[in-house]
């Protein structure tokens, strides 16, 4: 883990941040997506938040999988990656069957390099933390993914440091969960960074969400 004195400084000087933006593509992962946002959509009612739903095009984005039978949400994009506003300043991207496809991930990809320059927190869940590491952003990095997924997602940043024995990870201005559900842990412990324990504490309860504090402890590892 990279130990930022210059990351931290600047932290402690800036008030907590209120642009999110989270990427969308097809077969996106429902919960991945939505735990997280849902979590920020009862914030924005104490504190004033601004989100960007951002994608390849402006089309209809949908979660469905390939696979036959299935059934799927869609969502409709506010923005393409190249729209995206200069002023973003945290951007969550989900996991989920998509994620393997390198047709997709491509210009998320692209998308991430030209980015993160401007953004001040990168969140993932799930295998988002697989498409993160193919940009190379998390090289030398501590990070975790899916552990159902979890051979395949390693595979995708051989110089990152990942940690099976994680809910979530932190490293500088990365935050990466495990699978899914993980999301929404790591969400809570992410607003509980930036505007407080007790506003994370009262928008859990809210939500009647018993949150995993310990990021080690992952059942699922």
């Amino acid at each position: 883990m990279r130990f930022d004195l210059k990351f931290m400084l600047k932290k402690a000087d800036m008030a907590p941040p209120t642009k999110f933006g989270v990427v969308l593509f097809p077969g996106f992962q429902a919960l991945d997506v939505f735990g997280p946002l849902d979590a920020l959509n009862n914030l924005s009612r104490r504190t004033p938040l601004e989100l960007t739903v951002l994608s390849a095009t402006r089309d209809p984005v949908s979660s469905k999988s390939d696979t036959p039978g299935a059934i799927g949400q869609t969502v409709v994009p506010t923005h393409t990656f190249d729209e995206c506003p200069e002023d973003l300043e945290v951007l969550l991207v989900p996991g989920g069957f998509g994620t393997r496809n390198t047709l997709v991930t491509q210009v998320i990809v692209e998308f991430l390099k030209r980015i993160y320059p401007k953004l001040r927190y990168l969140l993932t869940v799930c295998t988002g933390s697989a498409v993160v590491a193919q940009s190379g952003l998390l090289d030398g990095r501590r990070a975790t993914s899916n552990k159902k997924g979890w051979e395949w997602a390693t595979s995708q940043g051989p110089n990152v440091h990942w940690v099976r024995q994680a809910r979530w990870v932190v490293d500088g201005n990365f935050w990466t969960s495990s699978g899914v559900s993980a999301g929404i842990d790591l969400i809570f412990a992410f607003i509980a960074d930036q505007y407080g324990e007790e506003m994370a504490k009262q928008l859990a309860d809210q939500a009647e969400y018993v949150r995993s504090s310990d990021p080690s402890n992952d059942p699922f590892a």
